[in-house]
Formats: C-alpha cells, sequence, structure tokens
C-alpha cells in the first residue's frame, strides 16, 4: 500500500511544480508521511484517514508558514525596468520625451508640469503600453 501513497505524493510534488500554490506541496507531504506510516498499518481505509488528518493539519499549520517565507522575484517589465535610474535623451515632459535603458530609446512621461531636460538622471515608476512614465531624483 505504501506504493500508492508515494505515487500520491510524487504526483502532487509535480503538480506543484506546474502549479506553485504551496497547497499541492502540503499533499505531497501527506502523501510521503503516509507512505510510511503504511508499513505499520495496513488497513486502507485507516490509512485514507491518516491521509486526510495529515493533509489537514499541514494545510493549516505549515502552508501559512510557507507561503510568509515564499520569495518571489519580479519578472518581466517589474523586474527588468521599474525602479531603475536612467538618463534622458530627448526632454521628457507630459506628453513627449526619451530615455535610454540597456542601450534601448524608450518613450517617457512624467507627472509633473516642468519638463525633465536631457541628461538628468530619472526613476522609472510605471509602464504603460510602450510608455515608461519616469519622475526627476
Amino acid at each position: 500500500m505504501w506504493e500508492i501513497f508515494t505515487i500520491a505524493g510524487l504526483a502532487f510534488l509535480i503538480l506543484e511544480m506546474i502549479i506553485p500554490s504551496m497547497f499541492f506541496l502540503n499533499l505531497s507531504f501527506a502523501g510521503f508521511i503516509t507512505a510510511i506510516i503504511s508499513f505499520y498499518i495496513n488497513d486502507f481505509v485507516m490509512l485514507i484517514l491518516i491521509f486526510a488528518g495529515i493533509s489537514l493539519l499541514s494545510l493549516l499549520l505549515v502552508r501559512p508558514v510557507l507561503l510568509r517565507h515564499r520569495q518571489t522575484e519580479k519578472t518581466g517589465m517589474e523586474g527588468k525596468y521599474i525602479g531603475k535610474i536612467v538618463k534622458v535623451i530627448e526632454p521628457v515632459g507630459k506628453y513627449s520625451g526619451a530615455i535610454s535603458i540597456y542601450d534601448e530609446r524608450w518613450e517617457a512621461r512624467c507627472d509633473t508640469e516642468e519638463p525633465i531636460p536631457s541628461g538628468c538622471e530619472v526613476k522609472i515608476v510605471k509602464y504603460e503600453s510602450l510608455v515608461l512614465t519616469v519622475e526627476r531624483i
């Protein structure tokens, strides 16, 4: 019977890799622990109840800890551009302007009335449809 719970643990582990939610990881733990317990208990119904109990306890006690300590990396535009300090290559105002980042030219705008002159350093604060919003630093 240990094979059934080991396979279930592996299946839940693979699901966690595909859908990282820290939910299936708890079920995987329960599957592996129940597989170990199955060496001592041969009643399948009792093992199912043990699996359910361990799953519930794991979800209630371990999942919040895992979610709190999970490191999320910024990806896409947020990780690559937002928060970066760049140079203005064309004066940036409410309706026109350009900056250079990673040797690329990007359209830029600012929310202030006064335009930001060329050569100034600015911080990228927002991204909207190929236009970066910047603020003077």
